[in-house]
């Protein structure tokens, strides 16, 4: 494995309750109160508000234990970004990226399925440039692989590259967020192999113990 790393941070879901509190005109949440303003928000906020525990621990994670390759890459583009957000429909965004409401509302309408252009052309393109940028930079997948919806679309391009922690194997959305919390605030970076030949199911692990952090 490189030492350079990266992750890719599967989407939160749009069509969901927390998310159509933030959709809604009466929402008295903050963050709901700036989108209904105009204003634009960081999409690492908007996804952490729609998720909640899972994807607050793939943002922190993320920051604690990305190495992105230094320099230039190749073409003259800028240097890789240590996270990367997988959309709905507008394939790779730094967690940072401003989104206003109506991409919340082109989010929500989106069926992320390998066989859906509007999810798949957007996500590939990106992801074949990222690729083009990191050489050999091992990327991490923090989100399911028991499903194709993200492994699919993203083995073909980061073959070997494209690895996993291997302790998400049986666990549901909130187990990995609390792990991944765990993981941080303990400085303990969790073991990962290549989503390639993996066993992608498995038997689900003894429950987490409840975590103040949490």
């Amino acid at each position: 494995m490189s030492s350079a790393r990266i992750f890719l941070l599967s989407p939160a879901n749009c069509g969901g309750r927390r998310a159509a509190l933030l959709r809604s005109p009466t929402g008295r949440a903050p963050l709901a109160e700036r989108l209904r303003g105009g204003h634009e928000v960081p999409l690492g906020d908007l996804f952490a508000f729609v998720s909640g525990l899972y994807f607050r621990g793939k943002l922190a994670y993320a920051a604690r234990f990305a190495h992105p390759p230094h320099g230039a890459a190749e073409g003259g583009q800028a240097p890789a970004e240590g996270a990367y957000v997988i959309t709905p429909n507008i394939g790779l965004r730094s967690p940072s990226a401003p989104v206003r409401l109506e991409t919340l509302a082109g989010f929500a309408g989106v069926s992320i399925a390998p066989g859906n252009p509007q999810y798949a052309e957007p996500l590939v393109r990106d992801a074949q440039a990222l690729a083009s940028r990191v050489g050999s930079c091992d990327v991490v997948l923090l989100g399911s692989i028991a499903s194709d919806k993200y492994v699919d679309l993203l083995l073909p391009i980061f073959g070997p590259r494209l690895l996993f922690p291997s302790a998400f194997v049986g666990r549901g959305d909130m187990s990995r967020g609390g792990l991944m919390l765990r993981s941080v605030a303990a400085g303990a970076e969790l073991d990962y192999q290549p989503i390639d030949g993996a066993v992608r199911h498995g038997m689900r692990p003894p429950r987490l113990e409840r975590w103040p952090g949490a």
